[in-house]
């Protein structure tokens, strides 16, 4: 696999019905090197700093092998950053990684962390209504990660992922959870084992601490 395209976002407004806000969603890929760091790629504009951006998701990955499914569902191609992240790699199908899987671009390396949450504002960005929905079940979220390595990357940098070893659960498993939450105190334990993102951790404590007081 190799990196296609690296892509930012500056801030622009988003028109959707019933309401305007300011986002990142419309990334473009840069003309050359950009510096990764742990709190993401400076210059790439997040709105909203709630659900998106963080230490623990730093750095959104999607991949050509994810935009030529999409392309066969919705009958036409997509260009890297259509879906607001910031590297686009090819060959790279998100239902095959783990929370945990590393990347390594150079001297850059990347732990995923979590699955991408689809919003109104991708919906906006699409012109599709019901895209929310569609995303969810598409099963390709996409990668959330934290930069384990910081450096400098180009478009063209090969990429090697390498299997975390640890217990863990799949970015596609860790998606449908987000919706139908598995409430037994060994399901949550499973994702508070794996490295996830500082936000979805919060949300299984908070899980696993109800499950324990309504015993």
């Amino acid at each position: 696999m190799k990196l296609i395209s690296i892509n930012l976002g500056k801030e622009e407004t988003l028109v959707r019905p019933n309401r305007s806000e300011q986002t990142g969603i419309f990334k473009r890929p840069a003309a050359g090197p950009v510096q990764i760091t742990k709190d993401g790629l400076p210059g790439d504009f997040i709105g909203d700093k709630k659900h998106h951006g963080g230490p623990d998701q730093a750095v959104y990955v999607y991949g050509m092998g994810d935009y030529a499914w999409w392309a066969g569902e919705l009958g036409y191609e997509l260009s890297p950053g259509t879906f607001g992240e910031n590297l686009t790699i090819s060959e790279l199908e998100s239902p095959a990684i783990r929370i945990g899987d590393v990347f390594k671009l150079g001297v850059v390396t990347l732990q995923v962390t979590a699955p991408r949450i689809p919003c109104g504002t991708l919906a906006g960005r699409m012109k599709i209504p019901e895209f929310v929905k569609q995303f969810r079940f598409a099963g390709r979220p996409g990668l959330y990660c934290r930069v384990l390595s910081e450096g400098i990357l180009e478009a063209g940098e090969q990429v090697k992922v390498e299997q975390f070893s640890g217990e863990t659960v799949s970015i596609w498993d860790a998606m449908k959870d987000y919706y139908e939450p598995g409430l037994t105190e060994s399901s949550i334990q499973r994702f508070l084992n794996a490295p996830i993102a500082i936000r979805l951790r919060k949300e299984k404590e908070d899980q696993l601490e109800k499950l324990r007081a309504a015993r």
